[in-house]
């Protein structure tokens, strides 16, 4: 069963950065494609980043050239390094496989301040 737990979240002025982590369970991170997701207050879960198996990265338009998703392969962990955050970046992070996502975690909370 897969085990996620998120963590890295606060709250930062606008142009700041934060880094969170992923630890992963259940799963391995560098046999699986790995996405990070957010959901702010009152809108559906979207998928912010993804890494392939290969190591390739895809990002969603709204934060492209800000944040940037990794993986620490030893330490089963993945990593979303976010730069520039602005107050629409305000949401509960999620981590989970890109195929599939099951067993969420409990997210960590970044907000924005304006």
């Amino acid at each position: 069963q897969v085990q996620l737990v998120e963590s890295g979240g606060g709250l930062v002025q606008t142009g700041g950065s934060l880094r969170l982590s992923c630890a992963v369970n259940g799963v391995i991170v560098a046999y699986n494609v790995m996405a990070w997701y957010r959901q702010a207050p009152g809108k559906e879960r979207e998928t912010v980043a993804y890494v392939a198996t290969g190591g390739a990265t895809t990002y969603a338009d709204s934060v492209k050239g800000r944040f940037i998703i990794s993986r620490d392969n030893p330490q089963n962990t993945l990593i979303l390094q976010m730069n520039d955050l602005r107050p629409e970046d305000t949401a509960v992070y999620y981590c989970n496989t890109f195929h599939s996502p099951k067993n969420w975690g409990r997210g960590t909370q970044v907000t924005v301040s304006s």
